[in-house]
């Protein structure tokens, strides 16, 4: 017998029991920033039964904080550990939440979600932005998700719900904190140089900076290790390498850094 039509475990205990482990009405979706080549990408997936791009976000166990709720998603997805998170924002529209998303995926096995159950209820959801090296990304998709894709920022179309805005309000936010925190040790391989340290600042606020400038002020923040190495193969003088100072980078984000670009 073919069980192409049979409504698969995991969504058959969503659908009966998850209301007895998740929180009704809210969930977390996280804004997965990259940086790769030069462009400032997100990790978007898409579902089957949706056809449109989506944030990768899940529901709320009863028995962990939404921080844990957001680290766990992170985790399952993208296979990195040592993740940058900040949450940003909450999503309240009374109209954000899309019911068809969760009854076209059961009408596709023929069943019909009741009217009062917890998943097509109204959902508020929280905002959470991540930092990580693109290259240490592991894709880990989920049973029903069809496909994922690093997008660049710049690029984005047909997003679903409200995922539009959640992006938009966290490159704001992190654009915002680019002034008084450090960023980069996340986004960028363990060993880089000046210039692609600038790039990403530039990719990120979408401006010019002066070099000088630039690297006057981040040399004052003492967060920078300069190395011995120059990077090695480019078409101009080699540039020396430098590291993040792991104790003065985390100090300096929990104490800030000050002055704006």
């Amino acid at each position: 017998m073919s069980t192409k039509n049979v409504l698969p475990h995991h969504l058959k205990q969503l659908l009966e029991k998850g209301e007895d482990q998740f929180q009704s009405g809210i969930s977390v979706d996280c804004v997965i920033f990259g940086f790769h080549e030069q462009q400032l990408k997100i990790l978007l997936l898409k579902v089957d039964t949706v056809h449109k791009w989506a944030l990768p976000g899940g529901f709320i166990k009863k028995t962990e904080h939404i921080e844990e709720a957001a680290y766990r998603v992170l985790q399952e997805r993208t296979g990195v550990k040592d993740i940058f998170l900040q949450q940003f924002h909450v999503f309240g529209a009374p109209d954000r939440a899309d019911a068809s998303i969760h009854q076209k995926r059961y009408q596709s096995f023929g069943i019909k979600i009741p009217k009062n159950n917890w998943l097509i209820q109204r959902f508020i959801t929280v905002g959470f932005y991540a930092l990580v090296d693109f290259n240490e990304v592991k894709i880990q998709p989920s049973e029903q998700e069809a496909q994922w894709q690093w997008m660049d920022i710049e690029y984005l179309n047909g997003l679903m719900m409200d995922h539009a805005a959640i992006v938009q309000k966290a490159l704001e936010t992190l654009r915002t904190q680019l002034a008084y925190l450090p960023i980069g040790k996340n986004l960028l391989p363990k060993k880089f140089t000046m210039p692609e340290l600038q790039k990403l600042y530039e990719t990120i606020l979408n401006e010019k900076l002066d070099r000088r400038n630039f690297q006057r002020k981040l040399l004052s923040f003492d967060i920078l290790n300069r190395l011995t190495e120059t990077k090695k193969g480019g078409a101009h003088k080699a540039a020396y390498l430098y590291s993040f100072n792991e104790k003065k980078y985390q100090k300096a984000l929990k104490d800030g850094l000050y002055g704006s670009w």
